[in-house]
């Protein structure tokens, strides 16, 4: 079978749009239900669907007119078509569930090769709805019931519920130990995600565990870096600081290891993902884009002691439960001459691997905060949140 192109080619280009958030809820609701979540003076906003498993699609801090931090792909949400693999409708918080690759891989049917024309996100976490269980002005709960085969042909019954919250901002800092500098503009969200194991069967590690997987699509561009902070030590003790060969070697001019952080470009130039481990992993990373001074800043929950988490490689794995706590993307062409997804990059967290006994649950929080502002103000919350300063930020790469 011929792979078929992830993204509809069309006369539109992502990077026409330099839409603001009513641009962009404007455009999502001739397409889709919407649910706005406001503060109540209307400037602090997110925009959910729940036509695609509750996901927050775009944020913005200032309001209708000011920018909206979520990349949205209109290409394919205005063709009105689901296309194979994957529908990358875009989304700032989307749901998905892990593991990706390997032999409990829920992408992958039993026997099928471990390439692109064989991966498949299953529709429940690509293409069909979660039902809308409760809704304010400032929150709104989705739910939805799944059944899962993965790839040793365990089959996995589970309930999904989400709930997403608007936040404070100020109340979000300051529970990280921040300070919203006054001249700022911010808007903050989480996202609690439970899964429950409605089957009569416990989950068992022979068999096939899952994990909740929160993955964040933000505008990529030339001027933005994800910065990633990490446990130092010895590698003899902790193992590699940073897992980079997802989909090769990510080269040295676009992935920089320093003492306790990492930079990644953020261009969608160069198609590339990293990881961490959980003996490496902090529960905190982020990204600056120094074109619209906006800093962003995401946290999870990250048990105490939690070492096993679902290995999403694609392939027959020696380890399955050695994967990654953090990861970041960046989006490119998967080969030269293809097209590729979109002008994003991600931010993404996952929780531990999931032993469920038959009615037992599970809960992933991810919270995500952008705050735009001059880089002096700025400045003193990178530092905080991330360990490093703008100025390092912007050397990373030597733009």
């Amino acid at each position: 079978m011929k792979l078929r192109l992830l993204v509809i080619a069309t006369a539109m280009s992502s990077a026409a749009f330099a839409a603001n958030f009513a641009d962009d809820v404007a455009f999502l609701k001739k397409h889709v239900a919407v649910v706005v979540l406001s503060d109540s003076a209307q400037q602090a906003q997110v925009a959910l669907v729940p036509a695609w498993q509750g996901r927050i699609m775009t944020s913005t801090a200032g309001g209708g007119a000011a920018a909206s931090y979520g990349w949205v792909n209109r290409e394919l949400i205005v063709s009105g078509k689901f296309v194979p693999h994957i529908n990358v409708f875009g989304g700032e918080d989307r749901f998905w569930l892990g593991p990706e690759g390997g032999q409990f891989s829920i992408f992958f049917a039993k026997g099928s090769k471990f390439d692109l024309e064989h991966w498949f996100t299953p529709p429940a976490i690509d293409t069909e709805p979660f039902e809308v269980v409760s809704q304010s002005a400032d929150r709104a709960t989705f739910r939805r019931a799944i059944t899962l085969t993965n790839y040793s042909g365990t089959q996995l019954q589970l309930e999904v519920t989400r709930e997403i919250r608007l936040l404070s901002p100020a109340k979000a800092l300051a529970a990280q130990g921040l300070t919203l500098p006054a001249s700022a503009k911010a808007v903050a969200f989480e996202s609690i995600n439970t899964i429950k194991n409605t089957g009569t069967a416990p989950w068992r590690k022979e068999t096939g565990l899952l994990s909740i997987w929160i993955l964040g699509m933000f505008n990529a561009s030339p001027a933005a870096t994800v910065v990633v902070p990490y446990k130092a030590g010895p590698e003899s003790t902790l193992g590699p600081v940073v897992n980079d060969t997802y989909f090769g070697k990510v080269p040295a001019e676009r992935l920089v290891v320093k003492d306790g952080v990492v930079y990644f470009r953020a261009d969608a130039a160069y198609r590339s993902k990293i990881g961490f481990s959980p003996w490496r992993a902090r529960p905190q990373l982020g990204s600056y884009d120094a074109s619209g001074g906006t800093l962003t800043l995401v946290s999870f929950t990250f048990p105490t002691g939690a070492t096993e988490y679902v290995n999403s490689m694609w392939e027959i794995q020696k380890a399955p439960f050695a994967g990654d706590v953090v990861n970041s993307y960046n989006d490119g062409a998967p080969k030269p001459g293809a097209a590729q997804m979109g002008k994003f990059y991600e931010l993404e967290s996952s929780s531990p691997a999931l032993a469920l006994a038959p009615g037992a649950s599970a809960t992933h929080t991810h919270r995500t905060i952008h705050v735009q502002a001059a880089e002096s103000a700025l400045d003193p919350v990178a530092r905080a949140g991330l360990g490093v300063s703008l100025a390092q930020i912007k050397r990373a790469f030597a733009r």
